[in-house]
Formats: C-alpha cells, structure tokens, sequence
C-alpha cells in the first residue's frame, strides 16, 4: 500500500520537535514537503528529512495537493482558519495543531467546512496520550478511586522573565497568544475527555508580566457532578502537583509532568519501544489519608503520542474514527469562551447541557 503523503505547514517549535518526529516514525506515513519561509528552518529541514520538498509559502503548495494526501498546519494559531479552509478546497485532510482555532465560532465553522466535504480534521490533542492521564485512565476503569469528587490538573512553570521570541507570549488572545489558549486547551480536553461535558465554568485569567494572559485558573462543573480546577501558568515558583484526584475510596496524586515533550526536544526517537516510559521515581500514588504515608506508588502507563499519528494513519487508510474529533476541539473551545467570558464579567458562565442530560 502506498504512503500516507504528508506535507508540514511551519517547521517552529511544534513542526520541528512534535509533528515531524512523530510523522516519520509512524508506519504508513511518509513527509515529503515542508513549508517554512524562513531560511534557518529550511536548513534544518533539509537536514532532518533528507530529500524532503521544501516550499517558502502556503500558497506553492495548494497547486501540489494531488501529490499529497495530508496536511499538518502547525503555524500561529491566527493562521489555522485560512490554511484549514485552502486544504479542504484543495480537497486535502488536515492535522492541526492546537488550538483548532482561536475561537468556538472559527472552529465550528471550520469543522462544518471538513465535514460538508468528507474531510477529516483532527487537533492535535496529543496530551490524552501523556503518561499521567493515561494511568489516570486506567485507574478510573479500574474503579480504584471509587466515585470522583474532585479532579486537579496543573500545567506550572516559573518563567519570570518573559520570552520575547515567542509568539505565543507576544500576541493577544484574539490572534492566539496567552496560555488560557496554549496550556489551557489541553487541560480543558483532559477534563472533558475525563468526565464529559461542562455545565458551568468560572475562570481568573490574568497578564502577570505584561503581554499576554499567563496566569490561569479555571473552575469547571461537569454535568456528572465532577468539579475540575484547572492551572496554568508562567509565575509558579513552586509549582503544585500535576494532578490531583480526590475520590470516594482513595485520592490519585501525581507531582511529575509527562516526559515524552522533553525527550522529542532532546532528539529521542518516538519509534524507540522505550520512549513514553516513566521510571519508579516519576509515578504516582495512591493517597488514603494522613495515616497512609507517602502512599502507594502506581506504576506509570508509558506515554504513547505516537497512538495520535497511528490513529491519523488508520483513519486515512482504514476509514477508522479519528483519534480526536473537531466537534471535541469545538467543545473545548467553548469552554475555553466561556472562561475568557468569566473573567472579563467576574459571573459564573453556564452553557447549555446535552439533550436529556440531568445535571447532577
């Protein structure tokens, strides 16, 4: 069977140490162009992909599409809707990178477009396959923490000093800067894939250095009766665990963040059978009360982002449903609205719940 033939719009941060890895690692897949106008990165795309098609705009590539079967947008998030908007007229399926938009309204409309076309669209929700809340997972199935009464989960850094090469620090929210729509859209995916849809969502979303929000709390009421508490932020001098999960048998607590990022950025290859692993040092623990000590470590479930570009594979070749849906990305964004919304009018934001569902 020939190749899934797959070309990159951007080759920055997430297109060089993200998608690229993960697409040449993954069978069925082939890259075989890369778009970045800039010289330094066209350089290193050479260097990576040896024999990979480099084009300095968007634009050279639409008059290509027959010669490819997949498009990966991993640019600014301003630039999603246009260039997911010219792949589906050039007939093409597209891979985004996150957020699908910078808005609910710009997503729908987008994910309507792909759909209406017979398209696939998936967002790169690559953190339901972190290490953290695939043990989480597991330890849910299991019923291990019987009913879950609380959920915590923190992306933290300590970054005092803003970076003022990066796009995301730089711009304002309506164009895609700030961390509500970087860290926070993983959180809020997370949560929903969890423990389903929202009914209520109260936010705190500030600028602490300046620039673009960087500083965020939000506040979700899952229509199940799960309370999510989300954080996100840059100004964490001492950052809180990743995750906290109180539960009516026992609690889940777990300090480490995933390590499959740090490693793609290191040059680990994601087709190696260690990467995702986690060792004894980095797992989690159950926690039943004060009397219980440290807890009892659980052994960590190995990160598996590469499963995202198989499941893009399957999809495309197979017919198979897509690791994660648009309209997944489009109800995240909602919840991601209505956070901006709380914070701007100091109000708990309430959106409407599912036909026939009982809030609990």
């Amino acid at each position: 069977m020939a190749p899934v033939r797959v070309a990159l719009i951007g080759y920055g941060l997430a297109g060089r140490y993200f998608h690229r890895p993960l697409v040449t690692a993954t069978a069925g897949l082939e890259l075989t162009t890369v778009v970045t106008g800039d010289p330094g990165r066209r350089e290193q795309a050479r260097a990576e992909v040896p024999g990979v098609r480099i084009l300095g705009t968007a634009d050279e590539l639409w008059p290509l599409a027959a010669e490819h079967d997949l498009v990966v947008v991993a640019t600014p998030t301003a630039t999603h809707t246009a260039l997911v908007e010219r792949a589906i007229a050039a007939g093409l399926p597209v891979v985004v990178e996150k957020p699908l938009a910078a808005n609910a309204a710009a997503a729908r409309r987008i994910a309507d477009a792909a759909q209406a076309a017979g398209l696939a669209l998936v967002p790169f929700h690559n953190r339901r396959w972190d290490s953290d809340h695939l043990t989480l997972r597991s330890l849910l199935g299991q019923g291990v923490l019987g009913d879950v009464l609380r959920y915590e989960a923190r992306f933290e850094r300590w970054r005092p000093a803003p970076d003022p090469s990066a796009w995301r620090e730089a711009l304002p929210a309506a164009e895609g800067g700030g961390v509500l729509l970087d860290l926070g859209v993983h959180l809020v995916d997370q949560a929903l894939d969890l423990f389903g849809p929202v009914h209520a969502v109260y936010a705190e979303v500030d600028a602490r250095r300046g620039g673009a929000d960087d500083d965020v709390f939000v506040a979700l009421h899952h229509v199940t009766g799960v309370r999510s508490q989300l954080w996100a932020g840059a100004m964490a001098g001492a950052p809180g665990p990743r995750l906290r999960v109180l539960g009516s048998h026992a609690a889940f607590v777990h300090d480490a963040l995933d390590g499959q990022e740090a490693a793609l950025r290191a040059g680990a290859d994601p087709a190696s059978p260690a990467f995702g692993a986690e060792p004894p040092a980095r797992w989690g623990r159950l926690m039943r009360g004060e009397a219980d000590g440290l807890g009892e470590p659980v052994p960590a479930e190995p990160g598996r982002w590469p499963a995202f570009y198989a499941g893009v594979a399957a999809t495309l070749r197979d017919g198979d449903p897509p690791p994660t849906s648009a309209q997944e990305a489009v109800a995240g964004l909602e919840v991601l609205d209505a956070a901006r919304a709380s914070a701007a009018e100091g109000r708990v934001v309430i959106l409407p719940s599912p036909p026939g569902s009982v809030v609990r």
